[in-house]
């Protein structure tokens, strides 16, 4: 950007303080602006007609959010909803600023689209996810994601905290944590879960190989 379009939007954009679970954006309420994550994290997630939610990305801190901002982005169509994983500060700048100098300068565009495409290659594999693997295949990836993203084996994570991660119900999730902690997997405790195996690994994956994250 030009010296003036960086302090244009220097002195468009604000501070704001989300606490922890507070609902942000959901796109039938119109675009409240691109949001840069400064501390804590976002969960962009997903609900169908039973009420069932599945998280379809995170956005943490030094990432930005463009979904927030998904006016600018006429391909966008589908609802998407937007909250607090945690107490989370975010600048936000405000579309209508964004958007002006969007116009004048096409490399803020691509950079939004850019960013925009990244995010879709994580909701495939999130659809890969729900599609074609089993219950514990999902409940050990997401596990092994929580563990880098919170860097401790005991992790600060609720049985239905779990179930909206992985596009399922709290039941079969407690369902399979037991039977994964009489396998000495984890243990279990009151809004913990404790990863005791650490070289376990996802076994039959049909999607082996197109991802890392298969083992805690």
């Amino acid at each position: 950007m030009t010296p003036n379009q960086s302090a244009f939007l220097e002195n468009s954009v604000r501070t704001e303080v989300f606490l922890a679970g507070k609902l942000i954006h959901r796109s039938e309420e119109g675009c409240r602006g691109l949001m840069a994550v400064i501390s804590g994290s976002l969960r962009v997630y997903c609900v169908s007609e039973e009420g069932r939610e599945v998280t379809l990305y995170r956005v943490e801190s030094g990432e930005i959010c463009v979904l927030s901002a998904s006016c600018l982005m006429d391909s966008i169509v589908f609802d998407v909803l937007i909250e607090a994983v945690e107490e989370t500060r975010v600048l936000m700048i405000p579309s209508a600023a964004l958007h002006k100098v969007e116009q004048e300068n096409p490399l803020v565009e691509l950079y939004i689209y850019k960013n925009a495409t990244e995010k879709f290659s994580e909701v495939l594999w999130t659809i890969q996810q729900v599609l074609f693997m089993k219950i514990d295949q999902r409940i050990a990836l997401a596990l092994h994601d929580e563990r880098l993203r919170q860097k401790s084996d005991v992790l600060s994570i609720t049985h239905e905290d779990l179930a909206k991660q992985i596009g399922s119900v709290r039941e079969v999730v407690s369902k399979t944590l037991k039977y994964m902690e009489e396998e000495g997997l984890v243990r279990l405790g009151r809004g913990k879960i404790e990863i005791l195996d650490r070289d376990f690994k996802v076994e039959n994956d049909p999607l082996a190989g197109q991802n890392s994250r298969g083992e805690f």
